[in-house]
């Protein structure tokens, strides 16, 4: 069953509830299950005693009124000989010779009282009375209060679990953030350090669980990378040595062919070497302020004439122009490589759109976004080694920009349709980042 509705359910669907509610109402159900157990059993007892001891004090009457009948005085209490509305069962009781009481459920779910006791000339004395006002009275106040303390017991208990609650769960959302940002890349984060507080618990635990896992992590990864700069680096002295050697060869095709390798071979160290600095975050960008509009005009004019620019609107921006013509080479080299013409270059304030005809962006990359040797094409002789949008991305968290990518698809076309082209955006920030690699922090408006 669970199977089964969690196919028929997605993941985006499910119904997700805040832990402090869940134990809000976990407290609240238990509270409300002790208290109408405990308000039972009180009731029970209280009615249990209470009615011992209007069963006692009809015995005290019917013992008084037997003395009284059998000395010939006037009967009181309202006893009556061979009453016909005797119980039947308390009727068999005096037949044996045994003085004794009874309770009934009468009216109104009042209990009536019996006692009875067996005379000397073989009549049955019997008293009939009601539960007493006063115990009825009391039983009703004390049912009141029971009701009263039980409610107040559940929303004490809802009070106290969403305290409690409120607190794990945000050191819950504190650890989970600080994840994220890990995730994202900010390997300085420790996920102990932004949960804080004194008292320890199982989310500190988790908290160094992640930490460790994290720095492992990161160690991994900058072995990998330092790896992989290595091996490009020691790779450019023969690399270059080959090229040069490749140029000495005499004309013809073979000679043509071993340069076009050579020069990939090249070309292909040097992005791995560029990813390995990217990825050691210790580029930084060197501003100067330009005109954006009129930059990307006369960058993309040589670079390819025949792609088409539009300046929406012009913006002065403060950036690095040697880093931002890369990452605007790199769309367009790969809208070239991967898409159809025309191929379209738009600049609309801070805004560099970059468009081409093709068949879109891979799901992949959508999802996750670019990574290295990974180019979303079955046919990979030729076609690149999925570097390019890595290093635009790479550049671009240098600039302090931001890169997005889509596919173009008209309003209402299906999801399995192929798209009518691929939008590459990079957004410039507003404020270009320090030398440092941080960014100004601006005074608040009033402050």
């Amino acid at each position: 069953m669970r199977g089964i509705l969690g196919r028929l359910i997605p993941d985006d669907a499910a119904i997700r509830t805040g832990l402090r509610w869940k134990l809000s109402a976990a407290i609240a159900l238990v509270g409300a299950l002790v208290a109408v157990a405990l308000s039972l059993v009180v009731h029970n007892a209280a009615r249990v005693s209470m009615l011992d001891n209007s069963r006692d004090l009809a015995i005290e009457r019917i013992q008084v009124a037997q003395r009284m009948y059998e000395s010939g005085r006037t009967q009181t209490f309202g006893v009556k000989v061979d009453d016909p509305a005797i119980p039947p069962d308390l009727l068999q009781k005096v037949a044996e010779g045994r003085r004794a009481t009874y309770v009934a459920e009468g009216a109104h779910g009042v209990p009536d009282i019996w006692a009875a006791v067996p005379l000397k000339d073989g009549r049955v004395l019997s008293l009939h009375t009601r539960f007493t006002d006063r115990s009825a009275s009391v039983m009703q106040d004390l049912d009141q209060a029971l009701i009263i303390g039980s409610i107040a017991v559940v929303l004490g208990g809802s009070a106290l679990g969403v305290l409690i609650g409120g607190q794990l769960s945000r050191r819950l959302r504190k650890a989970a953030a600080a994840a994220n940002r890990v995730a994202k890349g900010e390997t300085d984060v420790r996920v102990r350090e932004a949960i804080g507080g004194v008292v320890r618990d199982e989310t500190d635990d988790l908290a160094r669980a992640v930490d460790a896992m994290a720095n492992a992590l990161q160690q991994r990864l900058e072995a990998e990378r330092r790896v992989t700069a290595d091996i490009a680096h020691e790779l450019r002295t023969p690399v270059t040595g080959l090229l040069t050697a490749a140029e000495l060869l005499p004309p013809g095709r073979p000679t043509e062919l071993v340069l076009d390798r050579a020069k990939a071979m090249r070309t292909l160290v040097e992005d791995v070497l560029e990813v390995a600095r990217l990825d050691s975050a210790s580029e930084r960008a060197e501003l100067q302020d330009i005109m954006l509009g009129e930059f990307v005009a006369r960058r993309v004019a040589a670079k390819d004439a025949d792609v088409d620019v539009r300046v929406i609107h012009e913006s002065e921006v403060t950036t690095d122009p040697r880093r931002l013509e890369r990452v605007l080479f790199n769309l367009l080299a790969n809208a070239a490589r991967h898409g159809k013409p025309p191929i379209e270059v738009s600049v609309e304030g801070r805004v560099i759109r970059v468009r081409d005809h093709g068949p879109g962006f891979p799901e992949e990359l959508l999802a996750e976004g670019p990574s290295r040797f990974r180019t979303g094409s079955s046919d990979r002789s030729g076609r690149g080694h999925g570097l390019g949008l890595t290093i635009a991305a790479g550049q671009a968290r240098v600039l302090g920009a931001r890169l997005t990518f889509r596919n173009v698809r008209p309003a209402g076309t299906p999801e399995h349709m192929p798209a009518e082209g691929a939008v590459a955006v990079l957004w410039l920030p507003e404020h270009a980042p320090t030398n440092t690699g941080s960014f100004p922090m601006l005074p608040l408006a009033g402050g």
